[in-house]
């Protein structure tokens, strides 16, 4: 299945990459420093032998339960399940480098590195956080600019997540010391993922808009029997430069993503029995995000050809298949550096 993927994903690249280079190139240069929301990623090209590095810092705060639409009480959690779930945090760090091969190929890899706490309280009354951290999954991809016409831009995104974050973790729980845990507490898919996506821009001189669509497609079953479910993304943004060094930009972000498929082989048979989380009928959604970004990018001395950015959202639609942790706010930091 790996073999396959792989020779499509080759394919594909080879195919697009004769088609870029006979792209048009009637839009303006690329921008050195893009606007374009920073919880956004792959969305704009470089120009051929500019390298950019970035940080960003993600964090999603969940709390309480919910159902459909409906929000759960611990109480109701309880009443079906021995532990329910409270809280839970997700810090991310993720570092990034991109390289315009050309004036039509830019490739890139992310790297991520996890810190995940939830809290959890017991039919009992019993209170208990299992917490794990490391790498998740490392993302390969390459940014291809089919058309740019006035101040108009599309691009086509293929990408490869490879399984390099742990799908082993484990902590203590009130069955035991070093159990294996739960799927949301598990740092990576364990499967090779293909990332397709197309994004377009466009700007009107101190305006910039932009939307982009991306799924997250698993090509197998990881080494402990379960496939993750497909996610899907759409988002679309505007940005208002207000100086040549501040920006801001408002973004609507919707995301889908589907159950587990088979069952992790190392959780007890019982376990989705006992815990919502460890159950894998329980793990699809939808979800619609409005989120608030501004970004500094100097012009001129030290920091020139930087940017730091950050954004700050919350949902105001969310439909799981629980019961299931809702999400409570998102926020990004990041910063820039194009040499």
């Amino acid at each position: 299945m790996i073999k396959r993927a792989l020779s499509v994903l080759m394919l594909m690249l080879a195919t697009i990459s004769v088609r870029a280079e006979h792209t048009g190139h009637d839009m303006v240069n690329h921008s050195h420093i893009s606007n374009e929301p920073i919880g956004v990623m792959g969305a704009h090209a470089h120009s051929t032998g500019d390298w950019m590095f970035s940080y960003r810092f993600m964090r999603m705060d969940m709390e309480g339960n919910r159902d459909g639409t409906d929000r759960l009480s611990t109480r109701d959690v309880l009443s079906e399940y021995m532990i329910a779930p409270l809280n839970m945090t997700m810090d991310m760090h993720m570092l990034g480098a991109m390289y315009g091969v050309s004036e039509n190929l830019t490739i890139m890899a992310m790297a991520p590195y996890l810190n995940i706490e939830m809290d959890h309280v017991t039919r009992m009354g019993g209170k208990f956080t299992t917490r794990t951290s490391g790498i998740g999954d490392l993302k390969l991809s390459s940014l291809f600019t089919l058309k740019r016409w006035g101040g108009h831009e599309l691009d086509f995104n293929l990408g490869l997540s490879l399984p390099t974050g742990s799908i082993n973790e484990k902590d203590d729980t009130p069955a035991g010391n070093n159990q294996h845990l739960p799927y949301p507490m598990q740092l990576g898919s364990g499967t090779w993922d293909l990332i397709p996506g197309l994004t377009y821009l466009g700007n009107n001189d101190a305006l910039s808009w932009g939307a982009q669509g991306v799924a997250v497609l698993r090509l197998g079953e990881n080494k402990n029997d379960y496939t993750l479910g497909n996610r899907f993304n759409l988002t679309g943004w505007v940005a208002k430069d207000w100086s040549k060094q501040w920006s801001t930009s408002f973004r609507a972000d919707a995301q889908w993503w589907d159950n587990i498929d088979g069952s992790d082989k190392k959780l007890p048979l019982m376990a989705p029995a006992i815990v919502p989380t460890a159950d894998p009928d329980l793990r699809g959604g939808r979800r619609l995000d409005l989120l608030l970004g501004a970004s500094f990018a100097p012009a001129s001395g030290w920091f020139e050809g930087q940017r730091f950015a950050a954004e700050v959202g919350a949902p105001v639609y969310q439909n799981l298949d629980g019961p299931q942790l809702e999400t409570d706010w998102i926020v990004t930091l990041g910063w820039q550096l194009v040499l």
